[in-house]
């Protein structure tokens, strides 16, 4: 078993190192992961550039570029390996809702799936005064790669899991959960700049609206691991009736 291990949030990040060393025990490991925090680059390509890899030690590599990038150069030829599946984070920070709109971390599981390979993304949902038991993470994805190994699912889905920040033994089980929504977020932060200029900081993401029974929010609220399976298809299947007829008026 190969699998390659990516981020969001660099690869020097104490949540990749934990991620990498859980994967260990279960085959031979990758990280490709970009140079420095790239959260929030979503499923961004780099295509005006080229692109660098960089051994910082056997068997870990860095770019910089997005954590797009990075699965993309893996599976695609920058490394002479055939990879079996991709284990994105551990994620400093949940990427519950429309996080995953957002998130690099998810947006690496998201390429691993595209060029055909079973794929996982995983989050602690760490908050500035919370305890960052990275080790709970750890063992979290451990039991979950270990499962797909042993249980096999459809390829075409990609778990995102969202770990509560607690102790491992102080979980409450494992859910299948849907993406819940989250408020709009805050206004954008005005600064300025050594010159005097204004400069903006975006504001923070806005907390739980469709956070109910069900969701991804209400299950690590709860104690809880959240597993919501993904699909790429963003067709809103039901609409389509509606769309035929309203064109029909053009």
């Amino acid at each position: 078993m190969k699998i390659l291990v990516s981020n969001d949030d660099g690869y020097r990040a104490e949540g990749i190192t934990r991620l990498r060393e859980a994967m260990k025990a279960l085959g031979d490991v990758t990280v490709v992961a970009p140079d420095r925090n790239r959260s929030g680059a979503g499923n961004s390509l780099t295509l005006d550039v080229p692109l660098r890899l960089f051994a910082a030690e056997p068997g870990v590599y860095y770019v910089a570029g997005t954590p797009t990038d990075c699965v993309h150069l893996a599976i695609s030829g920058a490394l002479d390996i055939e990879f079996d599946m991709v284990a994105s984070g551990i994620n400093d920070g949940a990427n519950l809702g429309d996080d995953v709109l957002y998130s690099g971390t998810v947006a690496a599981a998201i390429e691993g799936r595209f060029l055909g390979l079973p794929t996982l993304a995983i989050s602690l949902c760490t908050t500035p005064d919370s305890a960052r038991c990275f080790d709970t993470g750890a063992r979290v994805a451990h039991a979950l790669v270990l499962a797909l190994l042993r249980r096999p699912l459809d390829r075409s889905l990609i778990l995102n899991v969202n770990v509560p920040d607690r102790p491992y033994d102080a979980l409450a089980g494992y859910a299948s959960t849907r993406l819940g929504f989250r408020h709009r977020s805050e206004a954008v932060i005005p600064a300025r700049d050594p010159k005097g200029e204004t400069v903006y900081w975006i504001g923070p993401a806005g907390s739980g609206h469709d956070a109910g029974v069900g969701t991804d929010f209400d299950a690590v609220a709860n104690g809880f691991v959240s597993v919501t399976p993904l699909a790429i298809d963003f067709t809103r299947h039901a609409a389509l009736p509606e769309i035929g007829r309203w064109l029909e008026g053009l």
